[in-house]
């Protein structure tokens, strides 16, 4: 019933503007799951797994982008995932881009976005994770506000960071959305070690006051070479972070004819797919798997989940398949992973 259920809502929300239709979407089933409904319900696949010292019911998780703001957790674990990554979360609110600034293309069960970190800050945030009834992990994304300069970003880190230490089972360092200004400079080489200097440095008396080490992983690019990658991977190991959470969106478009594929921002779903199973098959090859990998980037099947396991992920996220494919999508992910970790199969 559930899979006709959201068939039949895709084809209205596909009418709508892509970002209201997310917001509707979001609200409906956040009053779906206040009234007892539920698109898996009994169904949540259990394979528990350990990573960065946490234990997953399952290696399923939505990617930062869907709940911003942490309005929806509750409807969201409903939906079966072992973890939800809220944010990205900036010290102050902030609009994010002018619009129209969601983009489809469902030839290729693909999306353009370049919202930039729009969100209502977060001490709302805060707030909202508190008001839950978690029972899946959290992770929480943090960025930097779009009016603090690159050369202070590690400012806006920092605060979030000690805002959110306590509170997320594990922290996601965004240094790669293509839609806030200079971001992605973050990722080279002198810039990433002095934010991580400062990040592990702050941990570090976090860790001490609180009495708890909270796992911190990087967001990178799928748009890196093999020498960049190796500069992050050795900046990981150095400053002890916990996990690289592999990848965001693409700035680089294929050679296709396709209305939309040519918008400014990132490009998400099935034009991202193999790119970023890559950067997941080269990081696993330069860590010979010492170092956690979150898969996320085009997952639009149980197989793609599978090529991302399999490439070296330890965990996979799902975001523009959950759109396109809906909520069953995660229980396919779940039991496939599962499945293929019994012996003999």
């Amino acid at each position: 019933m559930s899979s006709i259920f959201y068939d039949t809502s895709k084809k209205i929300l596909f009418r709508l503007d892509p970002e209201r239709a997310h917001d509707v979407a979001l609200w409906s089933l956040k009053h779906l799951n206040a009234c007892g409904f539920s698109f898996n319900k009994n169904t949540i696949v259990n394979n528990p797994s350990n990573v960065m010292g946490l234990s997953f019911r399952n290696k399923v998780g939505l990617a930062a982008g869907l709940d911003k703001n942490g309005d929806f957790i509750n409807s969201l674990q409903s939906l079966g995932f072992g973890f939800i990554e809220l944010g990205t979360v900036t010290p102050k609110p902030q609009v994010g881009n002018p619009k129209p600034r969601l983009f489809r293309i469902p030839e290729a069960e693909a999306l353009v976005n370049r919202l930039g970190f729009n969100n209502k800050g977060v001490d709302y945030l805060i707030d909202r994770v508190k008001s839950s009834n978690r029972n899946a992990v959290i992770g929480i994304n943090i960025g930097k506000n779009k009016t603090t300069p690159i050369e202070d970003a590690h400012h806006d880190y920092e605060h979030c960071l000690r805002k959110v230490y306590t509170l997320a089972d594990y922290i996601t360092i965004n240094i790669s959305s293509p839609n806030t200004e200079n971001l992605r400079s973050l990722q080279e080489s002198a810039n990433l070690h002095m934010l991580l200097k400062h990040i592990s440095a702050v941990r570090e008396i976090l860790r001490n006051t609180h009495g708890v080490m909270t796992p911190i992983a990087i967001k990178i690019a799928p748009d890196l070479d093999d020498f960049e990658l190796e500069n992050i991977v050795d900046a990981v190991r150095t400053y002890g972070f916990n996990g690289i959470v592999s990848t965001n969106t693409t700035i680089q478009r294929p050679n296709k004819n396709l209305k939309n594929l040519s918008e400014t921002g990132g490009l998400s779903g099935g034009l991202l797919t193999q790119k970023s199973t890559k950067i997941i098959q080269k990081i696993s090859n330069l860590t010979q798997g010492s170092i956690p990998i979150i898969g996320v980037g085009g997952i639009l099947t149980s197989q793609d989940a599978l090529d991302k396991i399999n490439a070296g992920a330890s965990l996979i996220q799902l975001y523009s398949g959950l759109i396109y494919k809906g909520p069953k999508l995660v229980k396919d992910c779940a039991q496939a992973i599962s499945q293929a970790e019994v012996p003999g199969k």
